[in-house]
């Protein structure tokens, strides 16, 4: 008899695991820079009402500041550098909502975010379309099988035509669009959507700002031409073209990755908001289970699992905790419970279990599948492992990305010793740069590693502000990183006088090169040695 059939509450536990995953939509919130991701991520919780007004990240005066960008940098430089989870209840759901950094820069921490979603939300710039990130983004959800809607956002500015856009979708993604609302007014001049649904006109009502929920008045067919005239026209006719190409939302097709669904909005005046949310809630998946690392399906109604895919510190400054953010799989998450560490096989108690919202959190007793959880002062816990109860499992590892960029760090203050090596420590273990080391430069002098260059400003702001020791990086020319070995690094440094070799912390030998061609040159004629590159998602 397994460990499971023995306990009296297993089989009430896994009817309770699916019931609670029912109710769960969990995704993640993707795009190109400037796109309009944080207001989104905002505007979505005031239409949940679970904040009461919302502002851009440089917020006017009297409009509240973000809640997803709460590092003093982001709000400095306006962008999403870092992920942040957000959890609330919208209708009978539990939204658990992931709004990703936009910036190239931090594409290995977006790629982790959508390892723990079942959805994605893509915001598309109206006037901008497919941008370069965005479609990256669309190729990483269609590997992972990750359905994807289409939110075309900034429909309040000028803009291009809406019909172009839906071409431009099905031509460079090969998903087919499938519009849901249809927008009243050309770009810039957003009036409100004709619902496909029922053919009815919902009509938006500017606030001040956009600091609040923008009232929507819903009007039949015959009123909303009364009141809109051509624009009510255009779009009716518009609409009758999509209905002639077949372009009908078809949930199985969405849920295959065969076609998007698309919702037009004004993230920024709250305009389309709350259909978005609505439209999260009957559409998106809820939570299945889940491929471990040997091919078999780890079952919501198995016993508790779940992988770390983030960990974060110095989201509490008054007590410079570390945060790890796990995604539960399967069974019930009860605070307190003692699971196993998989990498380690040694006990891991989970005390201080907490739901975030942005910056803010508060303590949970209980979680589901499909629910994003923080584990405070989890030290032990790094980005990939796996937690489980009762029957083992070990979910696939997380992708680390070949490093692009490389530049040796230097504490500005001897006597600051311990603070910079803690710093770093940090650093590396949330995956925010790669910390290698040569004999040439010793401890005191690491090479960080990172996939784009805004990564090194982050770890300087951090290694000041939050560790409080200040460093200065100096780069090198490196933009290669080949993995090697012991016996073939002599053979590298010999054969070739421009390369490095440098140790990763979990004790693999990297190759660095300035460019291919000496790397070319040093594989003709040393076949013999070991160059193989490094896993790099595809983004």
């Amino acid at each position: 008899m397994s460990v499971v059939e023995e306990r009296p509450d297993a089989g009430r536990a896994a009817k309770v695991a699916v019931g609670e995953a029912g109710r769960r939509r969990t995704f993640a919130v993707i795009s190109h820079p400037d796109a309009g991701k944080s207001t989104l991520t905002e505007a979505l919780a005031l239409h949940a009402r679970v904040i009461g007004s919302a502002g851009a990240v440089h917020g006017k005066a009297g409009r509240r500041g973000t809640v997803s960008d709460w590092m003093d940098i982001e709000k400095a430089r306006g962008i999403s550098i870092t992920s942040a989870a957000l959890q609330f209840e919208y209708r009978d759901a539990v939204i658990n909502l992931l709004d990703t950094p936009g910036h190239a820069d931090f594409s290995e921490d977006t790629y982790r975010v959508l390892t723990a979603v079942d959805a994605a939300v893509m915001l598309v710039d109206a006037a901008k379309g497919l941008e370069a990130q965005t479609m990256k983004l669309f190729a990483v959800c269609r590997h992972r099988g990750i359905p994807v809607l289409t939110v075309i956002n900034k429909w309040d500015r000028p803009g291009k035509d809406a019909l172009e856009l839906m071409d431009e979708i099905s031509e460079r993604t090969g998903l087919t669009p499938t519009p849901l609302t249809w927008p009243v007014g050309i770009a810039g001049d957003f009036r409100g959507v004709l619902d496909r649904a029922d053919g009815t006109y919902r009509r938006f009502t500017r606030t001040a700002g956009g600091a609040t929920i923008a009232p929507e008045e819903t009007l039949p067919a015959a009123a909303a031409l009364a009141r809109e005239g051509d624009a009510w026209q255009q779009a009716v006719e518009e609409v009758e073209l999509l209905e002639a190409s077949g372009q009908d939302h078809d949930q199985s097709l969405f849920l295959d990755g065969v076609t998007t669904p698309v919702l037009f909005a004004s993230a920024v005046s709250n305009f389309g908001v709350g259909a978005l949310l609505d439209t999260l809630v009957d559409l998106a998946p809820a939570p299945t289970g889940m491929a471990t690392a040997d091919g078999a399906v780890r079952e919501l109604t198995d016993p508790f699992s779940a992988f770390v895919f983030k960990v974060q510190a110095g989201m509490d400054t008054a007590h410079r905790d570390r945060l790890a953010f796990i995604r539960i799989c399967s069974g019930v998450f009860e605070r307190g419970m003692v699971v196993t560490h998989a990498r380690t096989g040694r006990p891991f108690a989970t005390k201080y279990a907490q739901h975030v919202f942005g910056r803010d959190r508060e303590s949970i007793d209980v979680a589901y599948p499909g629910d994003v959880v923080g584990l405070v002062n989890a030290n032990a816990l790094g980005v990939g492992d796996t937690l489980y109860a009762d029957r083992p499992v070990q979910f696939p590892p997380l992708t680390t990305f070949a490093p692009e960029h490389f530049a040796v760090c230097r504490g500005r203050d001897a006597a600051k010793h311990k603070q910079f090596r803690k710093g770093i420590e940090q650093l590396d273990s949330e995956g925010v740069v790669q910390v290698l080391k040569s004999d040439r430069r010793g401890d005191g002098a690491p090479v960080l590693a990172v996939v784009g260059p805004m990564q090194f400003e982050v770890a300087q702001h951090r290694m000041e502000h939050e560790f409080g020791a200040p460093v200065d990086l100096d780069r090198l020319p490196y933009s290669l990183a080949l993995r090697t070995d012991e016996a073939s690094a002599p053979g590298i440094l010999a054969a070739a006088r421009n390369a490095e070799i440098l140790r990763r912390a979990d004790g693999e030998l990297l190759a660095v090169f300035p460019d291919k061609w000496g790397l070319r040159v040093l594989q003709q004629n040393k076949p013999e040695l070991l160059l193989e590159p490094l896993v790099a998602a595809q983004l």
